[in-house]
């Protein structure tokens, strides 16, 4: 039996790049699109490149996340809306009008806070800073749930104040919503190579440190499991490919100074009136992502805790 053959969009970009070496992995017949090359955020390109070749698989990792981080797409909604909203849609048209199954990179940050059972009922928290989801955290853990994929965002234009980039990616997914593929989310992107998009990098580097809770995904993890389900051929559809369970910052940074053992001392903002006054522009999604529907396709993944083990005793400072 031949090699699936892969077409791989954003292939250059810090998600695409764990799915370029994956794919090269597995053996499979892969190519990395670059826009260069073919425009592909234009339908009929795209189209036309599909039907001269036959690939069974495209995965689009291209998006807009704005550098250094998401408060750029606040001055940049033309690109952002491009990237991660009309671009999904026109590569799944492409593919459809081709044949071909395809693949999009989503994003959790369309969620914020989690699902707290109580006395029998449930209810979301959205701040899990307040003192009674702290207090959940340190002594009842087992009360608090994360966000399915049936859930609805609470983080979009849809609801209350969103940072334009959730907004955006919320929209996305629901542009998507009558397209029949793989919609994969992907919550804080982390491994044991230093890189200034890595979570565990970013921590080390702030100059004070935001405490919140999230769910969160090794990125080798994220992208061999987004390439299991369709290998598996589990149904299409939105999967939120996080390891399973979440962490707090503070819990992140002990992680650090236990293993690493950093010559620093970390530093906490105080709340996060004085985070969002000094050191952001626009809200941040915090939230913590079910992993059932996942994990029920048989698709293997390691637990938060494992993973982020594993990254920090094999830490690669950057050159």
């Amino acid at each position: 039996m031949s090699a699936p053959r892969v077409l791989l969009l954003g292939g250059t970009g810090y998600i695409g790049q764990a799915f370029a070496r994956e794919l090269a992995a597995r053996g499979w017949d892969s190519r990395t699109l670059r826009r260069s090359e073919v425009d592909y955020t234009r339908f009929d390109r795209l189209l036309e490149l599909l039907r001269a070749s036959r690939w069974d698989f495209v995965v689009n990792c291209a998006g807009f996340t704005g550098k250094p981080n998401v408060d750029a797409c606040e001055t940049a909604k033309a690109d952002t809306l491009l990237g991660n909203a009309i671009l999904p849609v026109t590569v799944a048209q492409a593919c459809l009008a081709a044949g071909v199954t395809w693949g999009h990179i989503s994003s959790g940050c369309i969620y914020a806070g989690a699902k707290i059972t109580e006395n029998g009922t449930q209810r979301v928290e959205k701040d899990m800073t307040s003192p009674a989801a702290k207090a959940l955290l340190a002594g009842n853990r087992a009360a608090i749930h994360g966000f399915t994929e049936a859930d609805e965002p609470n983080f979009s234009f849809r609801h209350e104040r969103c940072s334009f980039y959730s907004g955006s990616k919320a929209l996305g997914e629901e542009a998507l919503r009558n397209h029949e593929g793989y919609i994969w989310r992907l919550r804080i992107p982390f491994d044991e190579i230093d890189n200034a998009r890595n979570y565990l990098s970013k921590v080390q580097r702030y100059a004070r440190v935001y405490d919140n809770v999230n769910s969160i995904s090794h990125r080798a993890d994220f992208a061999r499991a987004c390439l299991d389900l369709w290998d598996r051929r589990a149904p299409a559809g939105i999967y939120n490919v996080v390891n399973p369970g979440y962490v707090t910052t503070r819990e992140v940074v002990t992680a650090i100074e236990r293993v690493l053992k950093p010559a620093r001392a970390f530093e906490f903002w105080a709340d996060d009136a004085e985070f969002y006054r000094i050191a952001a522009k626009t809200p941040r999604s915090n939230c913590i992502m079910d992993t059932t529907k996942l994990l029920a396709t048989g698709v293997k993944i390691r637990q938060v805790e494992e993973a982020l083990e594993t990254s920090l005793r094999n830490w690669q400072p950057e050159k």
